[in-house]
């Protein structure tokens, strides 16, 4: 039972959430610019900020329970239309069957062990999410990304606010022991998030995937270019367009491609 929980990704968003919601209530309850201006009567910085909150938890389990465009029968073709018109016909992307679900792989699309199933425009397996990031949702996973930097911030901003002076370092420490561990918290989640939301928008730009960035030597069709660039780069605004607009595997710039491993 307890491993049908974990593959599930219960324990992992139960986890999320509550984390989400503790930090929240402490910034509420201690003497932070939060609890001043509800004393005053001022609800508006209050309200916003809890509205900024409950964003960043919907778009959580938004990506986190998202099909992030697995591929669901045999019936697929290697490229699309558009693609084809684009290769030329000797170089035309042959299909590739899955070693693991035995299914044909889109191009741009790999097997993620942890869900067993393949996905298309593979970015990575989260397991912060226990969901792949993938074809579908990886534009709403940077949106989430971005909403959940903002509330981090704010965040931080709020629990430095309340923080409140003491006799000693011992009186001190006691006074804020609770904002304190909001803090750390706070601080580790701000870094990797921003951390993540540069990596992704940097890679959105260039059309390319987390999968593709890292282990492009193992990539069939990245591995013998001499280039560094992505075959499937069309420049900054064709890639933005792509990825938060159309968000499909492009075709290549010279059609020297394969599918993927």
């Amino acid at each position: 039972m307890v491993q049908n929980m974990f593959r599930s990704g219960f324990l992992v968003r139960a986890s999320h959430t509550l984390l989400t919601w503790v930090i929240t209530l402490i910034l509420f309850l201690h003497n932070t610019d939060l609890r001043r201006c509800e004393e005053r009567g001022e609800l508006l910085l209050p309200v916003l900020f809890f509205l900024l909150v409950m964003l960043s938890v919907l778009f959580y389990f938004a990506v986190s329970l998202m099909d992030p465009g697995f591929v669901l029968s045999d019936s697929v073709k290697a490229a699309s239309e558009e693609e084809e018109s684009m290769i030329p016909q000797s170089s035309t992307p042959r299909p590739r069957r899955c070693g693991y679900c035995l299914l044909q792989q889109p191009m741009r699309a790999k097997h993620c062990p942890t869900c067993q199933r393949c996905v298309r425009r593979f970015d990575h397996h989260c397991p912060w999410m226990e969901n792949c990031v993938g074809e579908r949702n990886h534009r709403w996973f940077l949106v989430y990304l971005l909403v959940q930097l903002l509330a981090l911030l704010w965040a931080l901003h709020i629990a430095l606010s309340g923080l409140a002076p003491g006799a000693s370092w011992d009186l001190w420490l006691r006074a804020n022991c609770f904002l304190l561990a909001a803090l750390v918290v706070l601080g580790v989640f701000s870094a990797v998030v921003l951390l993540l939301l540069g990596i992704h928008l940097y890679l959105a730009s260039v059309n390319c995937t987390t999968w593709e960035f890292v282990s492009r030597h193992r990539v069939s069709y990245l591995k013998n270019r001499g280039d560094e660039r992505s075959p499937f780069d069309r420049g900054l605004l064709c890639n933005l367009w792509d990825f938060f607009c159309a968000c499909g595997a492009a075709a290549p710039r010279d059609g020297g491609v394969a599918n993927s491993v």
